[in-house]
């Protein structure tokens, strides 16, 4: 990804939040260079110096969004005191961002993945394989001190941890209905989190 030398960081980085937000409500397709540059009063142009084109700011903005996730991924590593309050944690994450009215960025992008730039594909898929990572590791330190239980391998657990999340949000998108995506995930952690904990 090219950035220029010149260019001012606080421009770059109200590009970049509106784009983001744009990104996580309406989808990668879903947003133009034109939409972005009427709501910060900037002319096409002045994005472009910024972003040279389309697939340089989405490279930009999965790279922002899986830095802050695995940013607060290694605060919950660090502060949370078993594998259970971690995974509790995890799903706090997507509990934040329908907070904000939003959907998981790497998640809207997952759904348009056929029609995404090439580069854009690939750090999508290395979001979720990171986030794959870091459930397997919880789920097996789990099982080890029994702060969780093992229905089956960490990986498939896993699999279906990310799957769950990522669906519930989707679902819960429809019609705004965040206490639909709260029961999902209470009996996502039950089905894991054994009665005594």
């Amino acid at each position: 990804m090219s950035v220029r030398d010149d260019a001012d960081p606080a421009t770059r980085s109200r590009v970049l939040d509106v784009s983001e937000r744009l990104l996580q409500t309406r989808g990668y397709n879903g947003f133009s260079y034109g939409d972005v540059a009427r709501e910060l009063g900037l002319t096409r142009a002045a994005l472009h110096y910024h972003f040279p084109s389309k697939a340089e700011l989405g490279q930009a903005l999965i790279e922002r969004y899986a830095g802050r996730f695995a940013g607060a991924l290694a605060d919950l590593d660090a502060t949370a005191p078993d594998a259970a309050q971690k995974l509790r944690g995890y799903v706090g994450l997507y509990t934040g961002v329908l907070d904000g009215d939003r959907m998981c960025l790497c998640g809207m992008l997952a759904a348009e993945h056929r029609t995404l730039p090439e580069p854009l594909r690939q750090a999508v898929c290395d979001f979720f394989a990171a986030n794959t990572t870091w459930l397997r590791a919880v789920l097996e330190e789990g099982c080890a001190d029994g702060s969780l239980r093992c229905p089956g391998t960490a990986e498939a657990t896993a699999t279906m941890v990310l799957g769950t999340l990522e669906g519930a949000l989707l679902i819960t998108a429809l019609d705004g209905d965040v206490a639909r995506f709260t029961a999902t995930a209470d009996q996502l952690l039950g089905s894991l989190t054994p009665a005594t904990v």
